[in-house]
């Protein structure tokens, strides 16, 4: 029985340490965007790189641990915007517009998570922006596909249907804020309200399926 509380005491500390370190890298990234090192991790959280590597690993597993942080915040908030009590247009428009609030209020973050080597002297070893970045663009589109299958009566192969367009939505509000916040040629409403006109369509015509929440 001691055995077993010393265990849990130890894994209740380790992932507090877990999260301390994470907070010590979202500050650093924060601060230096693309450029945050393991080394400038390391110092600020007040240890030695070879204790970062101890949690984490290397640099991919500490970009899976912080994708995995953010992604599940801005899945909250989505959420929350789909389920919103208003009608269908305002929140699809909302959906969007949280995506594209989060990324403006974070750029070095998103640029970091989507961007790793953006302004860095050279990729760190077996460091590959795609190979990370690719799979929480991923799970984003299934957890919208899986939002759009509960809400909406798509019909036959509605489910798949779904998963397009999940897919589809991610891909599109990815690539569209990625030019955005690099460029912004306009203002965020305008380009919500024009991004939800190309969604509309068929979206605006099907039925919510009987019992849950509205889409």
């Amino acid at each position: 029985m001691e055995s077993a509380r010393q265990a849990d005491r130890q894994r209740t500390a380790s992932e507090q340490r877990r999260r301390e370190l994470l907070e010590a890298a979202d500050r650093v990234v924060l601060r230096d965007g693309p450029r945050a090192s393991m080394n400038a991790i390391a110092a600020e959280a007040g240890i030695t790189k070879p204790i970062l590597y101890r949690h984490f690993g290397d640099k991919g597993g500490l970009y899976r641990a912080l994708a995995q942080r953010h992604t599940d915040a801005l899945l909250s908030a989505l959420r929350a915007a789909l389920d919103a009590p208003a009608e269908r247009r305002a929140r699809v428009e909302a959906t969007l517009d949280t995506y594209l609030a989060a990324i403006e209020a974070r750029p070095q973050v998103y640029r970091f998570l989507m961007h790793p080597s953006d302004g860095a002297p050279a990729p760190e070893a077996g460091f590959d922006v795609g190979r990370h970045s690719a799979p929480l663009l991923r799970r984003l589109g299934e957890e919208l596909g899986t939002v759009i299958a509960e809400r909406v009566d798509l019909g036959p192969d509605g489910e798949q249907t779904a998963r397009i367009w999940g897919h589809g939505i991610v891909g599109m509000m990815h690539a569209a804020g990625d030019w955005w916040l690099g460029d912004r040629p306009c203002s965020r409403r305008r380009l919500v309200s024009t991004l939800a006109d190309l969604l509309w369509g068929r979206l605006g015509e099907v039925g919510d399926r009987p019992g849950a929440p509205g889409f």
